[in-house]
């Protein structure tokens, strides 16, 4: 999924200088950006006050929304470079198309995992004709140095590992949680799990104390560590945990996210991550003369421009503002 905000501002992220190396309860609020033409995101990162967890860079949250008489997703072919895009539904289905010549239909819980490397450009659409609702997340994983030039690929995964306790069932998206491995490839430490919560439970799930973590409510009334977290909010929760307490009020589910802090000081600008303006400003200018990110095939319609880079030089500096 592409960032479509023609006003694109830089984030400048990543490195260990403002980790939260103890417990923390940083609620996060989205910021609502628009996807298309019937689709309207939540954006939980780079948020205003938090960047990145662990190697997670980009998390935004849609629907449910009620698109029987409307297009649903339609975003055009457009360019990545030096990270991974999660796509994970609840409801609905999306149709992806990438310039390696992938072709797949994402379903509820399944794994759809492109890692761009250098360049790689994809479109993503609902299927005609499609579900009533569309409701999932789209995330990205920012790639470490020395995987940033690796050749671009596409994973589907539709069977994924569960941890499961009594009213508590955790599907491991991608990384590692308490010894279930996600069957996607990751290039730093890190963890991605969907929770789902039966009404009335409480449990406690195990977790990394060298990991920083922040949990997304996809829907539902649940408590995270005595905080309540309402559908499409983020409460950050930093490093030195253990476990994490989870009690739900009503049937609910979460996202929990989490890594080993991202050493590295990275620029994101529109789809990309680099770690110098001059290398933003190579991918798009080889975007907009049409080499480097190759052609997608197969979608009815132009690819997006790329916005205008700011006047001020991008420059990378720390996980937040």
């Amino acid at each position: 999924m592409s960032n479509l905000d023609r006003q694109a501002t830089p984030s400048v992220c990543g490195g260990r200088g403002f980790v939260v190396a103890e417990p923390v309860r940083e609620l996060l609020s989205p910021r609502r950006v628009p996807l298309g033409e019937s689709t309207e995101v939540r954006r939980l990162l780079p948020n205003l006050g938090r960047r990145m967890v662990g190697a997670w860079a980009f998390v935004d949250h849609y629907g449910p929304d009620d698109i029987a008489d409307e297009p649903g997703m339609q975003v055009p072919p457009h360019p990545h470079m030096g990270l991974q895009t999660v796509s994970w539904l609840h409801e609905g289905e999306v149709l992806h198309r990438d310039s390696t010549g992938a072709l797949a239909t994402i379903r509820p819980r399944e794994l759809g995992l492109m890692t761009s490397g250098r360049a790689i450009s994809h479109s993503e659409e609902s299927p005609r004709p499609h579900a009533r609702f569309l409701h999932g997340a789209q995330l990205w994983v920012a790639l470490p140095g020395e995987h940033r030039g690796i050749e671009p690929h596409f994973q589907h995964h539709t069977e994924l590992p569960e941890v499961t306790a009594p009213g508590l069932s955790a599907m491991v998206v991608l990384g590692t949680l308490d010894g279930a491995v996600s069957p996607g490839t990751t290039y730093t430490p890190l963890v991605g799990a969907d929770l789902t919560l039966a009404r009335g439970a409480e449990a406690r799930l195990p977790l990394e104390a060298d990991f920083e973590y922040a949990v997304l409510s996809m829907s539902g009334e649940a408590h995270v560590d005595g905080v309540p977290v309402l559908p499409g909010s983020m409460l950050y929760l930093g490093c030195g945990r253990s476990e994490l307490p989870l009690r739900a009020d009503s049937d609910a589910s979460l996202l929990l996210l989490g890594g080993e802090p991202f050493e590295e000081e990275i620029v994101m600008f529109w789809n990309w991550i680099g770690r110098s303006h001059e290398e933003i400003a190579e991918a798009r200018e080889d975007w907009m003369t049409g080499t480097r990110f190759g052609e997608v095939k197969g979608y009815d319609g132009p690819p997006l421009p790329a916005p205008e880079l700011p006047a001020t030089p991008l420059k990378s500096r720390g996980r937040v503002r």
